[in-house]
């Protein structure tokens, strides 16, 4: 009868008598042995692939390192407001408007001189800002590049001696 048994597909005995072990068994450890193997490749990854961590530190700067440089304002320094600057940015038609208000930064001896040549600043400061378009302004360093060149304009206007750069007191975008 065992023979009939084997041979419909039921268990038959070894042949020291002990039964075979069943293809589920085998199965399962085949998973746990694939599981453990994503597991750690899992962690691996994360671990060789993160980036260093950054020991902690203090987010500014302590005030015993501080050096103190003295004022930059000098004792005969003025600074000559202009009148408002307002001008459409981009090539679309209107949909953008800059209004820019601009300190010269000069001796207090040549406050006249640039009062008197206002009309030829603003000239030469809205030529530039005519050339800039609305997605520079979107650029995080483009604000210290829009002052360099102002006060670029106001050294060729002026001449070097009179304008020591300029100062960006107002700036609205819309």
């Amino acid at each position: 009868m065992s023979e009939k048994n084997a041979g419909k597909g039921g268990k038959a005995p070894a042949k020291d008598g002990a039964p075979e072990p069943s293809k589920a068994s085998g199965g399962m450890a085949a998973i746990a042995i694939l599981a453990a193997g994503a597991l750690v490749s899992s962690f691996a990854t994360v671990y060789f692939l993160s980036p260093a961590s950054v020991p902690d530190s203090a987010a500014c700067v302590t005030p015993q390192l501080l050096v103190d440089t003295g004022s930059r304002i000098e004792p005969n320094q003025a600074y000559v407001e202009l009148r408002d600057i307002l001008i459409t940015i981009g090539s679309a038609p209107a949909t953008r408007y800059l209004k820019l208000k601009v300190a010269v930064i000069s001796d207090k001896s040549n406050v006249a001189t640039v009062e008197k040549a206002e009309p030829v600043l603003i000239d030469a400061y809205t030529n530039y800002l005519r050339s800039v378009e609305v997605s520079d302004f979107e650029n995080p360093g483009f604000y210290s590049l829009m002052r360099e060149q102002l006060g670029r304009r106001s050294q060729l206007v002026l001449g070097g001696d009179v304008s020591d750069g300029v100062l960006i007191t107002e700036f609205l975008l819309r």
